[in-house]
């Protein structure tokens, strides 16, 4: 497995930018986040929250009807639509939320777009007895108000930024924990920001990839492929990373928008500068300036892209591809009507691009989808 180096980088990409007064508070995360993860009864007890109160193991399902009526490889889908709160979030929310308590930090800050990071934060703070406070865009909290009616239910303290989306969430999300160091604990949802939070959301994550290795045999299938929606890198990375040295191809599917203009694709139209902390592929201008962002999906209408995702596309490991708002529609309406599942906008990207490359596969091939949530959000 490959791990970043003691700044935090996969060869050029990560680091932590951040100002000197969040260093040594960063560093001593990382630190006491290498103790923590080693203690057997620490795990157990993530282990206990993930049999007993988030649903773990989600299953592998075979979409029968969709495979039959394509006539291409058998497609999969990793349900961890399934998970309690819908989506794939509550696996790292737990982990560090528990990280957070022994840390003795009484107050758990968080950005969301979909809303699904929030709503798994919130879920994790009820559990354990910390409050959380959560960012949200104003564009994000109009276009996902089910789950902010979820949040304030669940007594989560919401606050919008005016005209923002993920970006902004989590710009002020890390303003607030500059400015409550003592008592806070900043709950990053995806594989970036600044080091060890991209290594420490993949880890958390990384039980959907290990699952699927006990859950389907392999060696049964000819040509083998993973395919997963990215925008920071959760769920991407959570189900890439156990396949990383196997020769199973991986597959990235990114928002495309509506054009090269108005998208959401980092790795496509994006150049390498500094965002949240790390340095990899962003959407900016020539002078360096954040350009904005636009996806139909709250989760991936990010301007960025994990660290290690981008170092992976650098060794052409994870070949990363780019997906239109009018193909999503397709694929979401195409897999409730056919399947009897409602996907997440999110999990549509890889859908559609499932039943894309499907066509070119043969009936002994395999096609997982990571299906990251369920789509009742998107209505």
């Amino acid at each position: 497995m490959i791990y970043p180096n003691q700044f935090g980088l996969f060869s050029i990409f990560g680091g932590k930018y951040l100002p000197e007064l969040m260093q040594p508070i960063i560093n001593n995360l990382f630190l006491i986040y290498l103790f923590i993860i080693k203690k057997k009864i620490i795990k157990l007890e993530i282990l206990k929250f993930f049999s007993s109160f988030v649903g773990r193991p989600t299953p592998i399902y075979y979409c029968k009807n969709t495979s039959n009526f394509l006539k291409g490889s058998k497609i999969f889908l990793k349900r961890e639509d399934l998970n309690f709160t819908g989506a794939h979030k509550i696996n790292n929310s737990i982990g560090q939320v528990i990280i957070a308590k022994l840390l003795n930090k009484k107050r758990i800050i968080c950005e969301t777009g979909a809303g699904m990071h929030g709503l798994a934060v919130t879920c994790s703070c009820s559990l354990l007895n910390l409050t959380s406070i959560v960012y949200i865009g104003e564009k994000d909290f109009l276009r996902q108000n089910i789950n902010i009616k979820k949040i304030k239910l669940l007594g989560g303290k919401i606050f919008i930024i005016p005209k923002g989306s993920l970006k902004e969430s989590m710009n002020e999300a890390i303003k607030d924990w500059c400015n409550n160091i003592k008592n806070s604990y900043y709950l990053i949802g995806t594989t970036s920001g600044p080091h060890p939070y991209p290594i420490i959301v993949r880890d958390f994550q990384s039980i959907i990839g290990y699952e699927i290795y006990q859950q389907i045999n392999f060696n049964f299938y000819k040509k083998k492929y993973l395919l997963a929606s990215i925008g920071g890198g959760s769920n991407s990375m959570g189900f890439f990373f156990p396949f990383i040295n196997t020769n199973v191809n991986l597959l990235g599917i990114e928002s495309g928008g509506n054009n090269y203009i108005n998208t959401s694709s980092s790795i496509k139209y994006g150049k390498i500068g500094i965002l949240h902390g790390t340095y990899s592929y962003i959407l900016q201008n020539n002078f360096g300036n954040i350009k904005n962002t636009f996806s139909i999906s709250a989760g991936l209408d990010y301007p960025g892209i994990g660290p290690e995702l981008s170092f992976y596309n650098f060794k052409n490991r994870i070949l990363f591809y780019s997906i239109f708002n009018n193909e999503i529609l397709y694929s979401f309406k195409f897999f409730s009507k056919i399947e009897g599942i409602i996907p997440a906008f999110e999990t549509s990207h890889s859908l559609f691009f499932a039943i894309k490359l499907s066509f070119f596969l043969k009936y002994n091939d395999l096609l997982i989808v990571n299906m990251s949530g369920r789509g009742e959000k998107d209505l």
